[in-house]
Protein backbone atom coordinates (compact mmCIF):
# COMPACT_ATOMS: atom_id res chain seq x y z
CA UNK A 1 0.00 0.00 0.00
CA UNK A 2 1.97 3.54 -1.08
CA UNK A 3 1.28 6.77 0.58
CA UNK A 4 0.42 10.10 -0.80
CA UNK A 5 3.01 12.00 -1.79
CA UNK A 6 2.20 14.96 0.51
CA UNK A 7 1.26 13.57 4.10
CA UNK A 8 2.81 14.39 7.04
CA UNK A 9 4.78 12.12 9.10
CA UNK A 10 2.18 12.30 11.88
CA UNK A 11 -0.85 11.43 9.33
CA UNK A 12 0.98 8.46 8.28
CA UNK A 13 2.11 7.54 11.55
CA UNK A 14 -1.16 7.87 13.80
CA UNK A 15 -2.94 4.63 11.25
CA UNK A 16 -0.17 2.04 12.11
CA UNK A 17 0.09 2.86 16.03
CA UNK A 18 -2.10 0.34 17.02
CA UNK A 19 -0.66 -2.17 15.19
CA UNK A 20 2.83 -1.78 15.87
CA UNK A 21 1.82 -1.86 19.90
CA UNK A 22 0.12 -4.98 19.30
CA UNK A 23 3.06 -6.52 17.33
CA UNK A 24 5.28 -4.98 19.71
CA UNK A 25 3.48 -6.59 22.54
CA UNK A 26 4.11 -9.84 21.72
CA UNK A 27 7.82 -9.11 20.66
CA UNK A 28 8.58 -8.22 24.18
CA UNK A 29 5.84 -10.02 26.12
CA UNK A 30 5.50 -7.17 28.80
CA UNK A 31 3.28 -3.89 28.14
CA UNK A 32 5.64 -1.21 29.33
CA UNK A 33 8.53 -2.66 27.17
CA UNK A 34 6.01 -2.59 24.66
CA UNK A 35 4.89 1.13 24.72
CA UNK A 36 8.67 1.94 25.34
CA UNK A 37 9.73 -0.32 21.84
CA UNK A 38 6.82 1.48 19.61
CA UNK A 39 7.50 5.16 21.53
CA UNK A 40 11.68 4.12 20.60
CA UNK A 41 10.73 3.09 17.04
CA UNK A 42 8.56 5.97 16.40
CA UNK A 43 11.41 8.34 17.27
CA UNK A 44 13.84 6.93 15.21
CA UNK A 45 11.02 6.93 12.36
CA UNK A 46 10.53 10.74 12.91
CA UNK A 47 14.43 11.35 13.00
CA UNK A 48 14.76 9.48 9.65
CA UNK A 49 11.57 11.09 8.18
CA UNK A 50 13.81 12.44 5.53
CA UNK A 51 15.09 9.05 4.02
CA UNK A 52 11.24 7.93 3.19
CA UNK A 53 10.41 8.17 0.22
CA UNK A 54 7.08 9.47 -0.55
CA UNK A 55 4.55 7.15 -2.36
CA UNK A 56 6.05 3.87 -1.17
CA UNK A 57 4.66 2.10 2.00
CA UNK A 58 4.63 3.77 4.91
CA UNK A 59 3.23 0.94 7.07
CA UNK A 60 6.05 -1.49 6.03
CA UNK A 61 9.23 1.39 6.59
CA UNK A 62 7.81 2.10 9.96
CA UNK A 63 7.35 -1.89 10.80
CA UNK A 64 11.43 -2.24 9.43
CA UNK A 65 12.10 0.35 12.03
CA UNK A 66 9.75 -1.37 14.84
CA UNK A 67 11.46 -4.93 14.28
CA UNK A 68 15.36 -3.27 13.65
CA UNK A 69 14.56 -1.52 17.40
CA UNK A 70 13.57 -5.10 18.91
CA UNK A 71 16.64 -6.62 17.87
CA UNK A 72 19.09 -4.16 18.69
CA UNK A 73 17.13 -3.49 22.37
CA UNK A 74 16.93 -7.78 23.03
CA UNK A 75 19.69 -9.12 21.23
CA UNK A 76 21.21 -10.10 24.21
CA UNK A 77 18.19 -11.86 25.31
CA UNK A 78 18.16 -13.55 22.26
CA UNK A 79 18.97 -17.14 23.45
CA UNK A 80 16.93 -16.49 26.61
CA UNK A 81 13.31 -18.27 27.48
CA UNK A 82 12.93 -20.03 24.42
CA UNK A 83 9.64 -22.06 25.58
CA UNK A 84 8.92 -24.15 22.71
CA UNK A 85 11.33 -26.18 20.78
CA UNK A 86 11.51 -27.40 17.39
CA UNK A 87 13.37 -30.40 17.37
CA UNK A 88 10.56 -31.91 19.05
CA UNK A 89 8.01 -31.00 17.16
CA UNK A 90 7.25 -33.66 14.28
CA UNK A 91 5.65 -32.63 10.97
CA UNK A 92 1.95 -32.68 11.06
CA UNK A 93 1.85 -32.71 14.55
CA UNK A 94 -1.43 -31.25 15.18
CA UNK A 95 -2.92 -34.05 12.81
CA UNK A 96 -1.14 -36.66 14.60
CA UNK A 97 -2.76 -35.59 18.14
CA UNK A 98 -6.19 -34.91 16.77
CA UNK A 99 -6.18 -38.31 15.41
CA UNK A 100 -4.97 -40.04 18.39
CA UNK A 101 -7.35 -38.27 20.48
CA UNK A 102 -9.90 -39.26 18.55
CA UNK A 103 -11.43 -35.98 16.68
CA UNK A 104 -11.14 -37.14 13.16
CA UNK A 105 -14.22 -38.91 12.98
CA UNK A 106 -16.09 -35.84 13.70
CA UNK A 107 -14.85 -33.08 11.31
CA UNK A 108 -13.36 -33.18 8.22
CA UNK A 109 -10.62 -30.10 9.99
CA UNK A 110 -10.57 -31.60 13.41
CA UNK A 111 -7.41 -29.03 13.62
CA UNK A 112 -9.77 -26.23 12.84
CA UNK A 113 -12.55 -27.56 14.96
CA UNK A 114 -10.04 -27.33 18.01
CA UNK A 115 -8.60 -23.71 16.70
CA UNK A 116 -12.24 -22.22 16.69
CA UNK A 117 -12.86 -22.87 20.11
CA UNK A 118 -9.45 -20.95 20.85
CA UNK A 119 -9.90 -16.79 21.34
CA UNK A 120 -7.27 -14.87 19.75
CA UNK A 121 -5.53 -14.23 23.33
CA UNK A 122 -4.61 -17.79 23.39
CA UNK A 123 -3.56 -17.98 20.20
CA UNK A 124 -1.44 -14.64 20.88
CA UNK A 125 0.10 -16.54 23.97
CA UNK A 126 1.05 -19.37 21.62
CA UNK A 127 2.72 -16.97 19.12
CA UNK A 128 4.13 -15.04 22.25
CA UNK A 129 5.91 -18.45 23.34
CA UNK A 130 8.19 -18.52 20.11
CA UNK A 131 11.81 -18.00 20.24
CA UNK A 132 12.34 -14.45 19.05
CA UNK A 133 12.98 -15.04 15.06
CA UNK A 134 10.52 -17.06 14.62
CA UNK A 135 8.17 -14.71 16.99
CA UNK A 136 8.90 -11.83 14.55
CA UNK A 137 7.35 -13.76 11.28
CA UNK A 138 4.73 -15.30 12.93
CA UNK A 139 3.60 -11.70 14.16
CA UNK A 140 4.21 -9.50 10.85
CA UNK A 141 2.04 -12.72 9.05
CA UNK A 142 -0.21 -13.87 11.24
CA UNK A 143 -1.43 -10.91 13.06
CA UNK A 144 -0.42 -7.94 10.70
CA UNK A 145 -1.31 -9.61 7.66
CA UNK A 146 1.95 -8.48 6.17
CA UNK A 147 2.98 -10.60 2.82
CA UNK A 148 6.21 -12.49 2.40
CA UNK A 149 7.76 -9.53 0.20
CA UNK A 150 6.61 -7.33 2.77
CA UNK A 151 8.42 -9.10 5.84
CA UNK A 152 11.45 -9.76 3.93
CA UNK A 153 11.67 -6.22 3.07
CA UNK A 154 10.91 -5.25 6.65
CA UNK A 155 13.41 -7.94 8.15
CA UNK A 156 16.34 -7.27 5.54
CA UNK A 157 15.99 -10.92 5.17
CA UNK A 158 15.69 -13.07 1.69
CA UNK A 159 11.80 -14.33 1.11
CA UNK A 160 13.24 -17.75 1.27
CA UNK A 161 14.29 -17.02 4.77
CA UNK A 162 10.76 -15.67 5.78
CA UNK A 163 9.18 -19.07 4.42
CA UNK A 164 11.62 -20.81 6.21
CA UNK A 165 11.04 -19.07 9.60
CA UNK A 166 7.49 -19.23 9.19
CA UNK A 167 7.27 -22.52 8.63
CA UNK A 168 9.13 -23.67 11.30
CA UNK A 169 7.02 -21.12 13.55
CA UNK A 170 3.94 -22.93 12.42
CA UNK A 171 5.38 -26.06 13.55
CA UNK A 172 5.81 -24.96 17.11
CA UNK A 173 2.80 -23.45 17.15
CA UNK A 174 0.95 -26.82 16.37
CA UNK A 175 2.78 -27.81 19.72
CA UNK A 176 1.71 -24.57 21.75
CA UNK A 177 -1.82 -24.20 20.59
CA UNK A 178 -2.48 -28.24 22.02
CA UNK A 179 -0.81 -27.37 25.03
CA UNK A 180 -2.79 -24.19 25.52
CA UNK A 181 -6.29 -26.46 24.47
CA UNK A 182 -5.07 -29.14 26.82
CA UNK A 183 -4.46 -26.74 29.59
CA UNK A 184 -7.83 -24.79 29.21
CA UNK A 185 -10.19 -28.36 28.94
CA UNK A 186 -10.70 -27.79 25.36
CA UNK A 187 -9.64 -30.90 24.47
CA UNK A 188 -11.20 -32.99 26.92
CA UNK A 189 -14.54 -30.88 26.34
CA UNK A 190 -14.33 -31.87 22.38
CA UNK A 191 -13.61 -35.98 22.96
CA UNK A 192 -16.65 -35.80 25.62
CA UNK A 193 -18.75 -33.98 23.25
CA UNK A 194 -18.24 -36.66 20.36
CA UNK A 195 -18.39 -39.48 23.06
CA UNK A 196 -21.81 -38.24 24.10
CA UNK A 197 -22.63 -37.81 20.08
CA UNK A 198 -22.55 -41.45 19.24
Amino acid sequence: MTTPATATFEELLLPVLDGAYATALHLTRERQDAEDLVQEAALLACRGFGGFRPGTNFRAWFFRILSNAFYSRYRRRRREGTALELEDTPELYLYARTAGAGLHGRSEDPAGLLLDRLDQEEIGAAVDALPEEYRMVAALYLLQDFSYQEIAGILEVPVGTVRSRLHRARRMLQRGLWRIAEERGIIRELVQTGEEAH
